[in-house]
């Protein structure tokens, strides 16, 4: 009889950066570590948000056991709700993870889908859970930009897993306890068979920068201000925002939330405890407009150029209540994640033509740091764990390749080093590692044809199910119409016929014209996007991916 074998697959977050998620299989019975999104780069451009292909765990939904969540960033846990519709088979879904990972999970399964798929469980660090017969579960903390963070062990008849997740060795975390270097330690010595590793930051030697010293920039920043501040950073960094908020405090500031995702984010945490305010310091964005620029901040989402977020309205002079004028300050408080540099460039430019101060990393570096290891904490977690093989996760190529090189520095075999890839089965024994061919994993598009209304859309059922292409040139400086738009369709099979499409597009050129410019690159996608969906929808009740190429002269 073959000795049993741990299988482990990822279905997103190596080779590229977002939608994480890993199957672990052993002896008839499966668990998944995270279930993240990831924003489109520039070519899908009209596309909101890709998951992960699921159909590997479809087809074996009796043998799931679980989803475990490292912590509640967008990347691992935005795909969520979307998957959870593909899993009713076997609803309610056990899934596990700290007090403000499910909170978050949550609030977004309650938005997109239905709470009855999910059987959300909060876990405490330290104990044991059984998933099943051959699978037990502890939960470590580690330190990264949002509290509840955890690295995950599983425990097999072959020895422990850990699962890193995102995590560095921060001595001074504002929010959240140290990264638990004991109970690692105590678990190499244990016996780790496999390390899967965040490698993203791999490139930086030395160690990165304790979250204190951006609590000592934005207070700097911001004491400094003679204008309205307004700060940008991922809706779920309760840690930036905490340290924002204060340094506001601290300088007779109010604060205002602005966009949905940062409004409900903050809203949770707030609950939770883990963002604890001084009394009368938030007001709503009505009221910090009326003070004195001197007096008021503002925190948006925005930080990575989403066609949709608050500060994209802002940068075109469209948000219902927020108008800024020369003087007044945007921080970045977040690097572009790769793929989205171009985008959030853009938005960058957009505000300086308005005559706004801007503060971003590549001027300020430490207006953010990194919540990831750098090369010195990445051979820390090495010499702490000490697997029998290691695996690099969460990284382009580049960063898996290059976390080989650090692994083998330390003396580590090259067959002992595996660099993943998509849809890839790695199956380890005690002795050895192998290949086992792949699964399907493609990318699946979601595609919110209303703010509330998802649709799904695997990348190679595109093409045939349909596809609206709007082309248009304008101006670079000034953001007005030079040509076009050309709109054109592809693999509609008479869904939309030729005297719609013409109707549409006339429609579509009449907004465009009624348009004054100015508009950040994201925004026009978005609206873009909302325009053509509308009209197509109330003439031909039809919802096609719409796909805005936008040129600029």
């Amino acid at each position: 009889m073959a000795k049993p074998r741990l299988r482990i697959i990822p279905l997103g977050g190596v080779g590229e950066i977002g939608k994480s998620m890993t199957v672990y299989e052993y002896r008839n019975e499966l668990i998944v570590v995270d279930a993240g999104a990831k924003f489109p780069e520039e070519d899908l451009r009209g596309v909101d948000l890709i998951i992960p292909d699921v159909g590997y765990i479809k087809q074996r939904m009796s043998k799931l056991r679980g989803i475990l969540l490292t912590h509640g960033h967008e990347d691992h846990i935005g795909g969520i709700p979307f998957i959870l519709n593909e899993f009713k088979g076997i609803a309610p879904v056990p899934i596990y993870g700290s007090e403000l990972a499910i909170a978050y999970a949550r609030a977004k399964v309650e938005d997109f889908s239905d709470p009855k798929l999910a059987d959300f469980r909060v876990v405490q660090p330290g104990k044991r859970y059984r998933l099943g017969q051959h699978f037990e579960v502890e939960f470590i903390p580690v330190t990264h930009s949002i509290p509840g963070s955890y690295a995950i062990a599983l425990k097999t008849s072959l020895g422990w897993v850990v699962h890193t997740g995102d995590y560095k060795f921060d001595p001074t975390p504002p929010l959240g306890p140290k990264t638990d270097e004991a109970r690692l330690k105590q678990i190499g010595r244990e016996g780790v068979l496999v390390l899967l590793s965040d490698a993203v930051r791999v490139e930086r030697a030395g160690r990165t920068p304790s979250e204190a010293v951006v609590s000592e920039t934005l207070d700097r920043i911001i004491g400094a201000a003679e204008g309205r501040v307004i700060l940008t950073t991922f809706a779920s960094n309760i840690t930036r925002i905490d340290q924002a908020i204060r340094a506001a405090h601290r300088h007779g500031r109010k604060v205002a939330i602005s966009g949905r995702s940062m409004e409900q984010s903050t809203r949770i945490a707030q609950e939770l405890g883990y963002l604890q305010p001084p009394p009368g310091v938030i007001v709503p964005v009505e009221i910090a407009m009326t003070l004195p620029r001197k007096q008021a901040m503002l925190l948006t989402t925005g930080s990575q150029g989403e066609a949709t977020a608050a500060l994209a309205r802002i940068a075109s002079s469209d948000h219902p209540h927020i108008r800024l004028t020369p003087g007044d300050l945007v921080i970045f408080s977040a690097t572009p994640i790769p793929g989205n540099e171009q985008t959030v460039s853009e938005t960058i430019d957009q505000l300086f033509r308005m005559g706004i101060k801007v503060i971003y990393p590549d001027i300020e570096p430490t207006v953010h740091v990194s919540g990831h290891a750098s090369r010195d904490e990445l051979k820390h977690m090495l010499r702490l764990v000490r697997p029998r093989f290691c695996v690099p996760v969460h990284g382009e190529y580049r960063h898996l390749a290059l976390y080989r090189e650090l692994a083998l520095e330390l003396g580590y075999l090259p067959e002992r080093v595996v660099i993943p890839e998509l849809g890839a089965v790695l199956s380890f024994s005690r002795e050895d590692v192998r290949r086992e061919g792949t699964v399907d994993c493609g990318p699946v598009l979601v595609d919110f044809v209303t703010p509330t209304h998802p649709v799904l859309r695997r990348r190679d059922e595109v093409a045939s199910s349909g596809v609206i292409i709007a082309a248009f040139v304008i101006d670079r400086e000034t953001g007005k119409l030079i040509a076009g738009p050309e709109v054109t369709a592809e693999g509609l099979n008479g869904k939309v016929n030729p005297e719609t499409l013409a109707k549409v597009t006339e429609e579509f050129k009449r907004f465009l014209a009624k348009q004054k410019g100015g508009f950040s690159h994201g925004y026009l996608v978005s609206r873009t996007k909302s325009v053509l969906g509308r009209q197509l929808y109330r003439r031909a009740k039809f919802r096609p991916l719409i796909l805005p190429l936008i040129s600029e002269l």
